[in-house]
């Protein structure tokens, strides 16, 4: 697909019209409100993501890819090795926000490498050469999305019951989403799926916003607390499961948000397919397997009293909480990718997905 002004113009992250800053919508703040927020300056940034005001691994890397191109053209040097030092700080910041998402650092190290590749360049030309960097990282994460949407969309039927966990949709990635982008493209050309969405506890990212998104574009959804996915599973109503991913390694263990591993448990048992879909930034062929993947712990809060009127613990008790979880390679049917569907053994098949390029 080619990708236009509006395309990137109406996701969930993009440019302001001055390019001086980025403009997110602040997804903690749906469904109830659409507040978008301008962001400047490195705390802002890294706030918001911290916030999860933008999440998702895929709109966090277009959002850092963004966010360092603003911020380089706030640092008013010339000396082109005090800007990348100025700017590399900048970037490790960014990065330590979400540890576990690879696209985030891995749109910081693009938008670094500019640096790096152009060392002998004007800063003044460094910069022209970011702001293209950055434009292409989410121009290219619309063209993924629509690639996958497509691949997914090759596995299901019309009428399938498709049970989904967490959010990867457009406000999670850009246009279509990844495990949410089948059923979105599908709608478009008139296929018609049941889609079961896990509320996502604790922060709730599939009540808040992939019934929303479904919602919105005219899908049949029905919301289900988390542990409802078995009775749900059992009744036949569900004939595959997609979900999104924050970090695939080598052999096909993959992290996603807390509870998906769960979920591919279930999957197992009653013999429905199980998908991860997300595009190839997110595979870490660096990553041997699931155990080196570093997973975030997050406020004890989240669980006490983010959604509460009244505490629904004892300020005293101890809470677990960590942001995701990783599912082993054996639980999962096939990854699909904007480069097409892979299949076991992930070990061997994710190499071949990458030996054009290292040929």
């Amino acid at each position: 697909m080619t990708v236009t002004d509006q395309d990137r113009m109406v996701c969930g992250v993009h440019l302001s019209e001055d390019e001086r800053s980025v403009i997110i919508l602040d997804q903690t703040q749906l469904p109830n409100r659409q507040v978008w927020l301008t962001l400047n300056t490195s705390e802002e940034l890294c706030d918001a993501i911290r916030r999860l005001s933008v999440r998702g691994a895929p709109a966090i890397g277009i959002c850092a890819g963004y966010g360092i191109y603003v911020l380089a053209q706030q640092i008013r040097k010339d000396d082109t090795a005090e800007f990348r030092a100025l700017l590399e700080k900048q970037a490790e910041e960014l990065v330590s926000t979400r540890p576990t998402a690879v696209n985030l650092s891995w749109a910081a190290k693009r938008m670094l490498n500019v640096i790096n590749s152009n060392i002998d360049l004007p800063v003044s030309q460094i910069r022209t050469l970011l702001r293209e960097e950055c434009i292409r990282i989410h121009d290219e994460d619309i063209q993924m999305c629509y690639a996958i949407s497509e691949y997914g969309l090759s596995l299901v039927k019309p009428g399938d019951g498709i049970l989904t966990h967490c959010n990867a949709g457009p406000l999670a990635t850009s246009r279509y989403g990844t495990a949410l982008g089948p059923i979105l493209l599908g709608k478009e050309q008139g296929i018609d799926f049941r889609v079961f969405s896990d509320e996502t506890r604790p922060l709730l990212q599939g009540a808040r916003l992939t019934s929303y998104e479904l919602q919105k574009a005219g899908v049949d959804v029905t919301l289900i607390c988390d542990n409802m996915a078995s009775l749900v599973m059992k009744n036949g109503w569900v004939q595959a499961c997609f979900v999104g991913c924050d970090r695939i390694a080598a052999n096909g263990d993959f992290a996603n948000k807390i509870g998906t591993s769960g979920v591919a448990i279930l999957a197992r048992h009653y013999g429905i397919p199980f998908y991860t879909l997300g595009p190839t930034s997110t595979i870490d062929m660096n990553c041997p397997t699931g155990d080196e993947i570093r997973i975030e712990q997050r406020d004890p809060d989240e669980i006490r009293t983010m959604w509460y009127k009244e505490p629904m613990a004892l300020p005293e008790v101890k809470c677990y909480n960590p942001a995701f979880d990783v599912t082993d390679h054996s639980l999962l049917t096939a990854i699909v990718t904007d480069r097409g569907i892979v299949y076991p053994p992930f070990d061997v098949n994710l190499k071949k997905l990458f030996a054009s390029e290292e040929g």
